[in-house]
């Protein structure tokens, strides 16, 4: 097209896996033009997701250790809570790391449009800015647009008393009633920064239990966490129907084989989100969508359009940050003619719960569903000193190959679970048994050193954990 700009690769969407495909791709040569919609890069991650709910988790957490404390003899006066300036300080986390990938991005040389991409064809980007209107003539274009909260139309009465994730990081005001429609791990994270920060959190979740993809064993001590701080948790519960009445939202659900009619300051919507690519263009291209309006993607990130690949959110699964940037990996690797694939890779999962909650691998129902001969070790963290001094409560796990006893998957549930687990990752990516584990020594006193123990209990001979069962024998080293 005449007075269009020539690139080797155009991505869509500077979020974690958009920006880290458009920087590999230049570090491997390639001119890279990266569009982006919103001023500041880092897509939902850091601006509306991972990024601030983690800050606001921090900041509340002390809250609730400050309560701890009476136990051990130290007493704090109540908080002060000022919204604006805890606000101020989680937008200037946001700035700072938006501003970092955008010298990242010039450092490496590329190029950063502000504004939303169309395709106009399988060759052609349209991208609208502020200044007008760009062409942009790619040779391949990776879409890492990502997600949206999902919102039900049915709940969707333009009232800003009813929010997604995306208004509740705002942090507008903290509601003396609070309704958590959702029971996953959004729903889960803003219950609890809200329910420290003095609301009464309401919890419904249509299924019989909370955080349906964890292990039962793993989501047990939040359970027991959210229904002692929060008003009530409410399982098997449907809302159907939301309505305004004065400065209240009012709510009709059904839970425990009746109806009943409530009122709440605000409600907080979490069951899901949605892809962002019904307005870029996807009809004028190749590219096919499934039945929920994800983009169809083969293991190695290509669409149906041989010129277009998709990574992250946009192509559904697991809507985690770093899965996308792993895609990121082999989208570039492919489109630079490598054999990379998405295939068999391990990636951890973490909520940033109370406490907090870590897998990867097979879980031990996961592991029972496939037919799998697997052994289950357990090292409870009433056992763990470390565990003791901090009162925290916790527990790990191993699912375990019962032949070849490679450990197949981890679970952590306590006090730095998700800077744990990734050991949890490299063992299994690495083939490693729960011999190679106990066999590693961790240090003491530490949260890292269940996972030794936990290997340890597997053989029977856990030091700080007595197993009344014939301990197996222990492999001995090659």
């Amino acid at each position: 097209m005449k007075g269009s700009q020539k690139v080797d690769v155009v991505v869509i969407g500077a979020g974690p896996g958009g920006y880290a495909a458009a920087f590999y791709a230049a570090d491997k040569g390639r001119k890279v033009v990266l569009i982006e919609q919103e001023k500041r890069l880092g897509g939902v991650c850091l601006n509306r997701g991972c990024i601030p709910s983690k800050a606001y988790l921090h900041a509340t957490k002390m809250i609730h250790e400050a309560e701890l404390s009476s136990a051990r003899g130290i007493e704090f006066a109540k908080p002060v809570l000022k919204i604006d300036k805890l606000r101020a300080w989680k937008e200037s986390i946001l700035e700072k790391l938006g501003g970092g990938i955008q010298q990242l991005a010039k450092a490496r040389g590329v190029e950063v449009v502000i504004g939303r991409g169309v395709f106009e064809d399988s060759k052609i980007l349209r991208v609208e800015t502020p200044d007008g209107q760009k062409f942009l003539q790619f040779d391949k274009a990776i879409v890492a647009t990502g997600s949206k909260p999902a919102l039900p139309k049915a709940f969707d009465l333009g009232n800003k008393r009813i929010m997604t994730s995306t208004e509740a990081l705002e942090l507008e005001e903290v509601p003396q009633e609070l309704l958590v429609v959702g029971g996953g791990y959004i729903g889960m994270e803003l219950g609890t920064v809200y329910a420290s920060l003095g609301s009464k959190i309401t919890l419904v979740e249509a299924m019989g239990s909370i955080l349906a993809g964890a292990d039962a064993d793993l989501a047990r001590p939040v359970v027991k966490y959210a229904e002692k701080n929060f008003k009530e948790v409410r399982l098997g519960a449907k809302v159907s129907k939301m309505s305004t009445s004065g400065k209240q939202i009012k709510v009709h659900m059904d839970f425990g084989g009746k109806s009943v009619d409530e009122l709440y300051d605000r409600v907080l919507v979490s069951v899901g989100r949605t892809p962002n690519c019904s307005d870029i263009g996807l009809q004028h291209t190749k590219v096919q969508r499934d039945e929920k309006g994800f983009i169809k993607v083969d293991a190695q990130q290509r669409t149906s359009d041989p010129n277009i690949f998709a990574i992250g959110d946009v192509v559904g699964g697991l809507m985690l940050a770093h899965k996308a940037a792993r895609e990121a990996r082999v989208a570039v690797d492919v489109i630079l003619g490598g054999e990379n694939q998405f295939k068999d890779v391990i990636v951890p999962a973490v909520v940033f719960t109370e406490p907090e909650i870590a897998w990867c691998g097979v879980t031990e129902n996961e592991a029972r569903d496939k037919g799998l001969a697997v052994k289950v070790a357990k090292f409870p963290w009433g056992a763990s000193g470390r565990a003791l001094a901090t009162d925290k409560e916790g527990l790990t796990k191993l699912v375990v190959d019962a032949e070849s006893e490679r450990i197949l998957g981890v679970g952590i549930v306590g006090a730095g679970a998700g800077e744990m687990i990734g050991e949890g990752a490299l063992a299994i990516e690495m083939g490693a048994t729960a011999f190679d584990l106990a066999n590693t020594v961790h240090p003491h006193p530490t949260y890292g050193e269940t996972l030794m123990e936990c290997a340890e209990a597997f053989y029977g001979h856990a030091t700080h954990v007595y197993s009344r069962k014939a301990p197996a024998p222990a492999p001995q080293n090659a």
